[in-house]
Order: C-alpha cells, then structure tokens, then sequence
C-alpha cells in the first residue's frame, strides 16, 4: 500500500487543499494481487470529525495497516471545521466534497472506482454526519456509516453550546430556528431521498453507551429505519474517544462489500 499527501488546488474553495490517499499497489506483501485486481478499485471516503484533518485517520487508528491486504483505496480529506456544509460565509465545503473532490480523484487516480456500487463513505463523530449527509444528497455511495455521529436534525443537537459558540454556528448552518427542515437537517434529506424513490444507500451506526450522543443516535436512527433504509446500527460500552472508533474502523471495514482480508492473527 501506497500512503499519499496529495496537494491540490479547489476551484471551489478559492484555496489550496491537501487530503491524503491509501492507495493499494503491486508489492511483495501481496504477492497474489495482479494488475487486474488493481483496476475499478473500491474507494472508501474516510472523514474526520471536529478539531481533526485529513492526516487524524492515519495517526491515531490502524487503518493503513488493517487494508494493507485488502485492494481498497481510502481518500480523506478535510473540512476544517465547516461541518461538510456550504457554509454561511461563502465557503462551499459541501460541493467541494461531493462534485469536486471526486472529479479530482477520477484525474489523479483513474485506477479508481467511479460506480456506485464501489463507492463507500464514513466517518466519525461530525465526520459521522458529513457521510450520512453526503449519502442522502446524492446518488454517489452504495454504503454510508457513522461512528459516533453527530446526527443532527434538530438546532438544539446534543454538545452545541460545549463545541462552540452560537456565532459559530450560525456562521455554518445560519438560522437555528430554520435548521429542521433544511438541507442540513439529516432526517430531512433522507426523508427527500426516500420519496423520491431513489437507490437508498446501505447504512451501519455505531455509537457508545457512554458517549453523549447516545440518546441523538438512537432517535435519529429509528426514524431513519422508519424511512425503509436498511440499516445496522450498533451500541456497546464506550465513550466519544479515538480508542473505540480504532476498533470500530475494523467492524465497517467488514461490513463493506470489498472482500476484506484480516491479518494473520494469533489471538
């Protein structure tokens, strides 16, 4: 596996941006892979939560080294702190992500995937709700999880005064008061998908028994199964923290359709 910082410039944005990629290559630690298996290669589109970059994946879990037997490319990239959002002050971070940042990967890396059925997206705490989101806006991703997420379709969402400060806020999503019922309210969208009569993406959620978001998670994903998305959603004991979210990596990476392969593991 290939680990990449790729520097490119967002049209959208008006800015230079860096993601990083995992990109799976020919090598002696697969000797069986050939150049064929390395053609049409599923992309799982990896997303951080707040405070975190496109580089917080790599250093704080194991996913570089739990795909290393696996031919999937992992793209992540970075938001700063705009939620995956079009945000109030002009910067477009949603489009960036979903039309441009593809596009990107489709001239960089054309040995990727561009169907739908080989394009995942997850991610963890405000990254959780950006790959619901970004599944429910589009017909881009067959599968979308969440670790931890901030699923929110209410202006009142769990942890709000804590992470910042109203202006804040309303500097990403705008008026509090009209935020259900928007496009950035989660139920919202996959309400709109569902009447549409759309491919509804396939869903996984886990979220800890401790983590303050518990209680958002399972209202929001039982409205959502309400809905007829096939969803897994799972709970155990854990907190909102990196320890859980290294592990619970693993469990989505089995859940995808990409043949995972587990290292050779002796307990």
């Amino acid at each position: 596996m290939a680990l990449l910082q790729v520097n490119y410039y967002s049209q959208t944005l008006g800015m230079d941006r860096v993601m990083n990629v995992i990109l799976p290559e020919l090598s002696d630690h697969n000797p069986s892979w050939t150049a064929a298996d390395l053609q049409d290669i599923p992309v799982l589109y990896l997303l951080h939560g707040m405070s975190g970059d496109q580089a917080v994946w790599t250093r704080r879990t194991s996913i570089e080294r739990l795909v290393r037997q696996t031919p999937v490319a992992i793209v992540m990239p970075s938001t700063d702190l705009a939620w995956y959002t079009n945000t109030q002050y002009g910067m477009n971070y949603f489009d960036a992500l979903i039309d441009e940042l593809p596009q990107k990967i489709a001239t960089l890396f054309p040995q990727i995937s561009k169907k739908r059925d080989k394009n995942f997206i997850a991610g963890l705490s405000m990254g959780g709700y950006g790959a619901f989101k970004m599944a429910f806006s589009s017909q881009q991703f067959s599968y979308a999880a969440s670790l931890s997420g901030a699923l929110i379709g209410d202006p009142n969402f769990p942890g709000r005064d804590a992470w910042q400060n109203d202006a804040y806020w309303q500097g990403i999503f705008g008026n509090l008061t009209k935020f259900s019922g928007s496009d950035n309210d989660i139920i919202t969208l996959a309400q709109q998908q569902s009447f549409r009569k759309q491919q509804l993406p396939k869903l996984y959620a886990w979220i800890g028994e401790q983590d303050f978001l518990f209680e958002n998670n399972q209202h929001t994903i039982s409205q959502i199964k309400a809905l007829g998305y096939d969803v897994t959603f799972e709970t155990s004991p854990g907190e909102h923290d990196w320890y859980y979210w290294d592990k619970k990596i693993e469990r989505i990476l089995e859940w995808l359709p990409i043949n995972y392969k587990k290292e050779k593991r002796l307990s």
